[in-house]
């Protein structure tokens, strides 16, 4: 029974020891039936995702620290203990979460590579944690430290009172809880944990049957609290985690934060894809405890909505920055998809529940996918810059930055990356999981004897693997091998995306140098039960061939347009390796994709090439196509080397393809702007919406700048005469917060270098869906601008600006 302890300890923990207890101080009769070989267990030797690991403890965890110190989000609990003057100042209220995350990560890091420094400073962190926690337990730096007379307008006037989905106290005791429980795990120390006892106690004493009975706004307290339940055996704290889960369902307007149904009645993924995916993985962490059959009903049919109608084929999720949410079914957009890499994370989590309760390779499928494309996409491979949404198309407006206002992404990075090996093996008695293929050595206990299991391989570039089994003594029991969608044919486990015929070569097997023939189980493992003897060795090999991936037809942005897969990684054309110009790109039908290693490039990668076409209008707007020479790098690593356009998805013909536009004076203009972000360089792109909320089609956006006048100007290279101008507006509304502006003029530039009104020949009209046009009489002049007031309560976009 102690061994059985010892993993349910372990169980959605795949990044904790428990080196540190001494006593398991529960009895969990129910649980996952599959239990993972925790993180410490798992000792990585690869090139791909160790250097990973090595660089979060070195560069991401320290940078991390040091934004948290300049922004004030370690000074907000200095403030509520009293350890400095002031009052909470940071954006919002939810602050206080990225402290507890990187504590996390930074517990998960020094386990495996032991920095008294960084010790150090956790240590600190969690004495400003104790001081800003109240007598009764209550730790919410936004309440506590607030000003007299001045809350966050997020904070209730009294505690837990607020509108859901804009309340966070929950969702910051949740990081708590997590970050507690891992750092007691990883180091033995209770200073965090006894804290988190404190606040989850308030907990049960607050809410409850006849007590309060206000929903978390954002998920993740329903996570934490179960981890509490396993470290400290209070069953209060699961079944607190299942009255918050059973509360939801009270406004059936609520799908923001998933509170429009009951959660047993939720069969489609909507609202804020983060909220989602953090609720899923609760109800799945509730439903392995409880044996509520209720819940796992609710997500598994949630489950097969997203894998068939709503998931990106970088295994992203979250289509629409409208609420940071799901669209609707097969809504996709590629250039205004949000795909937030907290999404991403939440997405592994939900899907390794899912495999420890099902045992079904489909669920490690849409978890690879993720890991090697939608998650480490948002972190730049010199572990400094991130991506908090990761479009998989961009015509140069997106670059990753330092960090965010809202930094949920990076530290979210930092707790989550530590923890990769924790999902590379697993266990359920006598079966051997090995889901991950990873250059690694474990140790695993079955029965009494230990078995040493060691994996040799270069994936994801190559698809040989060597697994070396060596138990202690000879022993029966079986190793269960996942054998990726990908390599039989298919990329995901539903019809959302084929793989374009192809002569696919097979997966191979040997054991101990003889080649074997094999089946794949209805699990989707290769199932090897034998009696296993030292340095036993299976050879596998899977079929890295260049896929073609085709999308439903009912993806509307993708009709007529290929994706290119190598083995887990998805690829994108980037503008450095296509001249500059990738959106006029065209592959065409059985074009032949060749796939060459460049060890130097991007820090090790396969490149792709193949020879295609670009197109490009010309001033009578015909269009023209040439021979192009196409390089396609991992999506990954895309941003990495400055801004410009990119694409996953690639025209097959002429008419998908966007031609580059002609010279004008205008396109070959400097612009300016009285507010200057990187979106700037779309008003002049030449790019053209449909209407004037096409997400497809890039957009300058002031927001949230509200009630000001601005301008954006464009400096000719030579004197031009100009007698019209064009502007086309962006507006999101009713949801979003751009409008069309109250009014807007058009101004040259004199001899003198002041700004003058153009003398118009008509009336200035402001509309959507269309170009507004202005005549007026014409000038000569160096520069040009566009005057415009924003309205009192909305901000303003602008898809194209032109002078002509």
């Amino acid at each position: 029974m102690k061994k059985f302890k010892f993993f349910t300890l372990l169980i959605i923990l795949p990044s904790l020891t428990i080196s540190a207890i001494k006593k398991q101080p529960t009895d969990i009769q129910k649980d996952y039936p599959i239990q993972p070989v925790a993180f410490n267990y798992v000792q990585l030797t690869d090139s791909f995702w160790y250097p990973r690991l090595k660089l979060n403890q070195k560069v991401t965890i320290p940078i991390a620290l040091e934004q948290c110190y300049k922004t004030g989000r370690v000074d907000n609990f200095k403030k509520a203990g009293h350890l400095m003057e002031g009052y909470f100042d940071t954006q919002f209220p939810f602050d206080d979460t990225d402290i507890y995350k990187i504590i996390e990560g930074a517990s998960y890091s020094i386990q495996v590579n032991p920095n008294k420094e960084l010790e150090t400073q956790i240590d600190t962190l969690i004495y400003y944690i104790s001081k800003a926690q109240e007598p009764d337990g209550y730790l919410y730096t936004a309440r506590t430290a607030a000003q007299p007379g001045r809350m966050h307008p997020w904070v209730g006037k009294n505690r837990w009172e607020k509108a859901p989905d804009l309340s966070h106290e929950l969702y910051n005791c949740g990081h708590l809880y997590e970050a507690a429980v891992a750092h007691y795990l990883a180091t033995g120390k209770r200073s965090l944990l006894d804290i988190a006892i404190k606040n989850a106690d308030l907990l049960v004493k607050d809410f409850g049957p006849g007590k309060l009975t206000y929903e978390p706004g954002h998920q993740i307290v329903e996570m934490g609290l179960v981890k509490m339940y396993r470290v400290t055996g209070k069953k209060a704290y699961l079944d607190l985690a299942k009255y918050f889960l059973d509360l939801r369902g009270k406004n059936p307007n609520g799908q923001y934060s998933q509170n429009h149904k009951p959660v047993i009645e939720q069969d489609e993924a909507v609202g804020h894809a983060v909220r989602a995916g953090y609720m899923y993985s609760g109800m799945a962490d509730v439903a392995a405890l409880t044996g509520n059959e209720a819940y796992l009903h609710a997500i598994d049919k949630i489950w097969e909505n997203v894998v068939g109608k709503k998931l990106y084929i970088t295994g992203g999720i979250g289509s629409t920055s409208h609420g940071e949410a799901f669209g609707a079914n097969y809504e996709l957009p590629n250039m205004s998809a949000y795909c937030e890499t907290c999404a991403a994370i939440a997405n592994v989590y939900w899907n390794y529940r899912l495999f420890l309760l099902h045992g079904e390779s489909k669920y490690y499928d849409i978890l690879e996918r993720t890991l090697y494309n939608g998650v480490i996409s948002g972190i730049s491979l010199s572990g400094d810059h991130f991506f908090y949404p990761n479009p998989l198309e961009s015509v140069g407006q997106h670059a990753r930055s330092e960090w965010f206002g809202c930094a949920c992404c990076p530290s979210n990075l930092c707790r989550f990356i530590p923890s990769i090996p924790g999902y590379v093996y697993a266990q359920n008695n006598d079966k051997i999981y090995v889901n991950l293929f990873v250059e690694s050595k474990t140790n695993i206990q079955t029965g009494k004897n230990t078995v040493s299991i060691q994996q040799k391989t270069d994936y994801p570039w190559k698809g040989d693997v060597s697994i070396t089994v060596s138990p202690k003594k000879k022993q029966q029991f079986t190793l269960m091998i996942r054998v990726p969608n990908w390599a039989v044919g298919k990329p995901v486990p539903s019809d959302l995306y084929q793989i374009e015929p192809i002569n696919l070569q097979p997966v191979k097997l040997k054991i101990n140098g003889k080649e074997m023939s094999f089946k794949t189980d209805t699990s989707g493992y290769i199932e090897l039960s034998r009696k296993w003897k030292k340095e036993d060795k299976i050879d596998i090999s899977f079929p890295m061939q260049v896929e073609r991936i085709l999308a439903n037809d009912k993806v509307k942005d993708d009709q007529g347009k290929v994706s290119l897969e190598r083995g887990p990684i998805v690829y994108c054309l980037e503008w450095p390796d296509n001249q500059d110009k990738v959106l006029n790109s065209v592959l065409g039908d059985g074009v032949p994709v060749t796939a060459t290693f460049k060890p130097l490039k991007l820090n090790g990668i396969v490149e792709l090439e193949a020879d295609g076409q670009s197109t490009e209008m010309d001033l009578t707007g015909n269009i023209r196509k040439n021979p192009k020479h196409l390089t396609a790098i991992p999506y990954y690593a895309w941003a990495n080397r400055g801004s410009g356009e990119m694409a996953v998805w690639i025209p097959r013909t002429i008419q998908k393809a966007r031609p580059a536009t002609p010279s004008t004076i205008c396109t070959n203009a400097k612009i300016t702007s009285s507010i200057a972000n990187k979106t700037l360089k779309c008003v002049n792109d030449g790019y053209e919406p449909e209407n004037s909320n096409d997400t497809k089609c890039p957009f300058f956006s002031l927001w949230p700048q509200k009630n000001s006048e601005e301008w954006i100007a464009y400096e000719f290279e030579k004197e031009e005469t100009v007698s019209k101008a064009k502007v086309y507006w962006y507006d999101d509304g009713p949801w979003g917060g751009c409008r069309i502006p109250a009014s807007w003029k058009v101004q040259y530039q004199g001899e003198d270098g002041s700004w003058q009104d153009v003398k118009t020949l008509s009336a200035y009209e402001t509309k959507k869906d269309a170009y507004n046009t202005i005549e007026f009489e014409p000038v000569n002049t160096r520069a040009i601008r566009l005057v415009y007031q924003l309205q009192e309560k909305n901000s303003v976009g602008i898809y194209e600006f032109a002078a002509y």
